[in-house]
């Protein structure tokens, strides 16, 4: 029998083990199936190596063991497997380079390798060696170097994905002669030369009649949209180039595209309008525009998509109202048109759309009010209508959304009391800031246990605060602002809520008690201030002594290495004029060399009689402690401890910057004849500058743990280092935004100083406006103004309404070289350098920057890409100047 056995497993032809929840290595039984022609053993838990003696198993025509934790390489002897038409190792460990081995598996039909740890780069000669393949899935490694071209040789090719490497060069031009490509997949790479031309594959890829998606986003790829991917396959369904550097706008003719499914445009720099023929589109599912430049309104005919899903057209400069036809979309689940220009109402008709998800109008200059159908959203799990001219009162409807989990309405003039929403207990987010909303607090947001912030601030509320549950917490609540609020946690610190009245009395018995207590408050009183007379003593001694024998707070536990107050007193030669090299709101820089590392280095002494100091030593502490970036200045160690006076004493010191601020560079008629710099900045180092310091707003607020607002950006707070590289510092303000401390930080920003530098600051602030991402924003676009005219904003020529902004504006395009920083146009530009072009396009992201309003603004991540665009279009200019 068991011989009998062995012989039928001999001749076994087909071993199929998916899913059969096998956990140990490789099974070396296998190995004796010399006939097997398909083994399949995905989706299992096998570990280890693959074994060598897989190289016996000559009949394989397919072998698959994807989904498994498989490591190491993919043995030598696979090599003698020269019938394999199907290889899949997907979703395993393996790792090292492209397997040389599988380059002599000539007869390989599909090969696919995606979710594996391989890298390296792939053989020129590529497709020659693999001239069957058919499908390629090769995604999710760390593949480097160039797209061979030779792909293209393979004839049968109908699937090539290589998303999520890290490729470069281009985009081959040749894969328009691959006609049965079905699927091109080449996102999140770094493809792409930089420059205009990057898209030519696109015209190629007319001639491929049957493909079905291409999907080429998350790259670098730069040029205008060609209007030949309206001549694409009829069969595309898939269409993404989101995340490159395209510009140009969307061709009329998109509408031929009949079954498209995903129109994926979003990130980059289109400009136009959204054509009508978008409507013909009856198959499409999502259409994704944010984060662009395009204008114009949006068309009723997109009320015509009827199976549309997915409406993302935020962050553009669309206008005009918000068509009712949408409401016909009954099918749309995410319906973001935020951060536009949009006006009018609301439309009824959109509260019909009951698979609604999301909502998101926020950013716009919608008025009206909120319908009271909202209630019919049932689905509804975001809610983001923030920074409109909304008003009326608030539903009681909106009660009747109860899966919704987000609410944005703050910023618009709503009215009455707050509406009655104690069904909403899975909300996390509810925003009801900068509104006329009057009443009391509803006692039942006590009790919301999914809450994680409530915002109340700057309303017309009244009455007492609760103090229970979610009250309890002054990071989930927020109420300043409301003048007439009062009790509340100390945290608040809003008045305390007036006695109740007392029982009526006669005259006498009730001027005995009043007598009665006043002599015991005075009592009270007087001990009162013994008491803290004798504990403000003692408190101060105890604090001396501390500061004698641990002179560093624990913020300051992240330094390896602390240094004293006489180390820096040496250094800097008794703190000598001659070493200063600045001043500032709380306190002094002066230059300093330290003997026991030989190192020059830059010490901000703080001056501590300043109101805030302290507050600005511990925010700057705590915001450069986990910030990691290039572009910011680097602090080293800090000194908390007391001078020879026994004063406090505080100090930062951070690697010392030789070339000075931006601020002396740009106005060298200002500085003093020995520290003066002794050029100005030519146009490509403002270029690179300004690349820097949005490099740096960019990765504080999107690429930190939580978003961090610097709060004080401006030319003399942008240092450069021996090869001019920008370097962004003075921290003092920054991280109180993520306190949801607001009232602190306008305490802070009226002691920094920050109305003597009137004109980086925000507008907003100014009206108390919370501090945020946006008002760094405005202060980097007057920033940019300042580079490249040489005008400070504070400049005298500014009067009344006219501000830097407005004068920029007012002569764009004609006249810009008449408001040009002069040193900039005599600089060694050559002739025929299209200097008036390049001008316009850096003072149109500056005047975008420091639009009056927040919600018209660029993103950092916006501005950052479209100066590099800027950039190369400039260094492009140049080699044509050259010829």
């Amino acid at each position: 029998m068991v011989l009998a056995m062995k012989l039928i497993c001999s001749r076994l032809l087909e071993l199929d083990l998916y899913i059969n929840h096998l956990s140990e290595d490789f099974p070396s039984e296998i190995e004796s199936l010399t006939k097997l022609v398909v083994l399949d053993l995905s989706h299992n838990n096998l570990k280890g190596k693959l074994p060598v003696s897989l190289g016996n198993l000559t009949s394989l025509r397919a072998l698959a063991f994807v989904t498994n934790n498989l490591e190491g390489g993919i043995p030598d002897d696979i090599a003698r497997l020269t019938q394999m038409e199907t290889l899949e190792f997907s979703e395993n460990n393996f790792s090292g380079v492209f397997p040389p081995v599988i380059y002599n598996l000539s007869s390989l039909q599909y090969l696919s390798m995606f979710g594996n740890s391989l890298s390296g780069s792939l053989k020129p000669d590529f497709g020659n060696l693999l001239p069957n393949l058919q499908g390629i899935y090769m995604g999710k490694n760390y593949f480097t170097g160039g797209i061979p071209t030779t792909l293209a040789n393979i004839s049968n090719l109908q699937v090539l994905r290589m998303e999520y490497n890290s490729l470069t060069g281009s985009i081959p031009l040749s894969f328009g002669k691959v006609k049965n490509l079905q699927s091109l997949g080449l996102a999140v790479n770094s493809l792409g030369s930089g420059h205009f031309g990057d898209l030519q594959f696109l015209d190629a890829l007319v001639n491929c009649t049957q493909l079905q998606d291409v999907d080429v986003g998350d790259n670098r790829l730069v040029g205008d949209l060609p209007t030949s991917i309206v001549n694409l396959s009829t069969n595309i369904i898939y269409l993404s180039l989101q995340n490159n550097l395209i510009s140009g706008s969307i061709p009329r003719d998109i509408g031929n595209l009949i079954r498209l499914q995903t129109l994926w445009l979003a990130k980059n720099l289109l400009t136009g309008p959204l054509p009508n023929s978008l409507g013909k589109l009856s198959d499409l599912g999502a259409l994704l525009l944010f984060s662009n430049r395009m204008s114009g309104e949006i068309p009723s005919s997109i009320g015509n998509i009827t199976r549309l899903e997915s409406l993302v057209l935020s962050n553009n400069s669309f206008e005009g109202i918000v068509p009712p036809s949408l409401g016909k979309c009954s099918h749309l689940v995410y319906l973001r048109i935020g951060y536009n220009k949009l006006n009018g109402t609301i439309p009824m008709e959109i509260m019909q759309t009951q698979n609604l998800y999301h909502l998101s109008m926020g950013g716009n200059a919608l008025s009206g009010s909120l319908p009271n159908d909202v209630g019919r959203l049932q689905n509804l799990v975001l809610l983001s209508l923030e920074n409109n001219s909304l008003s009326g009162q608030l539903p009681d409807t909106l009660g009747k959304c109860l899966t919704i989990e987000v609410i944005y309405l703050q910023g618009n003039s709503f009215d009455g009391d707050i509406p009655d929403v104690r069904g909403l207990v899975g909300v996390k987010k509810f925003d009801l800031s900068n509104n006329n909303l009057s009443g009391s607090i509803p006692g039942y947001f006590a009790n919301f246990s999914s809450l994680e912030y409530l915002n109340l601030s700057v309303n017309n509320l009244e009455g007492k605060v609760p103090t229970e549950g979610k009250f309890q917490n002054a990071t989930i609540v927020l109420v300043f602002g409301n003048k007439d609020l009062c009790g509340g946690i100390r945290e608040l610190q809003l008045k305390p809520c007036p006695l109740q009245a007392p029982p009526v009395e006669t005259k006498h018995s009730s001027r005995l008690k009043k007598v009665a207590i006043g002599v015991s408050i005075g009592i009270a009183l007087l001990l009162l201030l013994f008491v803290a007379l004798f504990s403000l003593r003692w408190f101060r001694k105890r604090k001396k002594n501390q500061q004698t024998n641990n002179p560093a707070p624990s913020t300051l536990e992240i330094f390896h290495e602390k240094i004293s107050y006489g180390d820096l007193r040496n250094a800097t030669d008794g703190f000598s004029s001659r070493n200063m090299v600045g001043s500032g709101s709380f306190g002094t820089v002066f230059k300093a060399l330290l003997p026991t590392e030989n190192k020059v280095v830059a010490v901000k002494v703080l001056n501590m009689q300043r109101r805030g100091a302290m507050k600005s030593f511990m925010a700057e502490c705590e915001s450069l402690k986990d910030i990691r970036h290039r572009n910011l200045v680097k602090l080293l160690t800090a000194c908390a401890s007391i001078d020879f006076q026994e004063n406090e004493f505080r100090a930062l010191i951070y690697d010392f910057m030789p070339n000075g601020t931006l601020d002396m560079w740009l106005h060298l008629e200002e500085v003093e004849e020995i520290r003066r710099p002794s050029r100005t900045l030519t146009l490509l180092e403002r270029f690179s500058i300004a690349i820097d310091v949005a490099s740096v707003l960019d990765y504080l607020h999107f690429h930190c743990h939580e978003p961090i607002a610097h709060c004080d950006l401006k030319p003399s707070n942008v240092l450069l280092d021996e090869d001019l590289t920008a370097h962004v510092s003075d921290f003092g303000l920054a991280r109180l935004l993520l306190k949801f401390d607001q009232e602190s930080f306008f305490n802070q920003l009226s002691s920094a100083g920050i109305r003597g530098t009137i004109g980086y600051a925000a507008p907003e602030y100014g009206m108390g406006g919370q501090p945020s991402i946006h008002g760094d924003v405005y202060s980097f676009g007057v920033l940019i103004l300042e580079m490249f005219t040489g005008k400070r904003p504070t400049n005298e020529l500014f009067e009344g309404n006219l501000t830097l902004h407005s004068y920029t504006k007012s002569v764009l395009p004609e006249q810009v070289l008449d408001i040009a920083d002069e040193s900039i146009l005599h600089m060694g530009l050559r002739v025929g350098f299209p200097i008036a072009e390049c001008l316009t396009l850096v003072f149109e992201v500056g005047l975008r920057c420091s639009e009056e309003s927040p919600t018209n603004r660029l993103q950092m991540s916006e501005v950052l890409k479209e100066l590099i665009s800027i950039k190369e279009r400039f260094f492009r200019a140049r080699r044509t100047a050259r010829q």
